[in-house]
């Protein structure tokens, strides 16, 4: 139920998200999601790609600082309300999110959201048992 993200940390400057663009590319590994966030220094470039094993080696061959975390994929339903209503039972079973980015499909009437939580292994039984899809891996790194 688990999906991998890799986390790469980039220099604040002009260029290394391309080189990071241009290596995955090299390598024919598909960028399936990513969210960026930055200080003035230094950048956090999360991403969901196509093979997460071979992004890391290419990436860490490449100079990068390289990182692996487990997140998980939830279908929220694309409508007002639809992302309060998972973080409304997390929050009642005391699940922090750690961060979050998202993504819509344009043929799909719900989005895909990546979550980081506290206790993954717990949110991922609290959304289960709520009837939320969550999307595994596998099927998120080819969609």
């Amino acid at each position: 139920m688990k999906a991998e993200q890799i986390s790469i940390f980039l220099e604040n400057r002009a260029g290394r998200l391309e080189e990071v663009a241009r290596l995955l590319a090299e390598a024919k590994i598909n960028i399936r999601a990513l969210s960026l966030a930055d200080t003035s220094d230094f950048g956090i470039l999360r991403l969901i790609v196509s093979d997460h094993e071979k992004a890391k080696k290419t990436l860490k061959d490449g100079g990068f600082t390289v990182g692996r975390n487990a997140v998980v994929a939830v279908q929220v339903p694309d409508t007002p309300g639809g992302l309060h209503s998972i973080l409304n039972m997390l929050s009642s079973q005391g699940i922090n999110v750690e961060y979050m980015y998202a993504f819509v499909q344009q043929s799909s009437k719900a989005a895909t959201i990546i979550f980081r939580f506290d206790r993954t292994d717990q949110a991922i039984e609290v959304l289960t048992k709520n009837g939320i899809t969550i999307i595994p891996g596998d099927t998120l790194y080819s969609m």
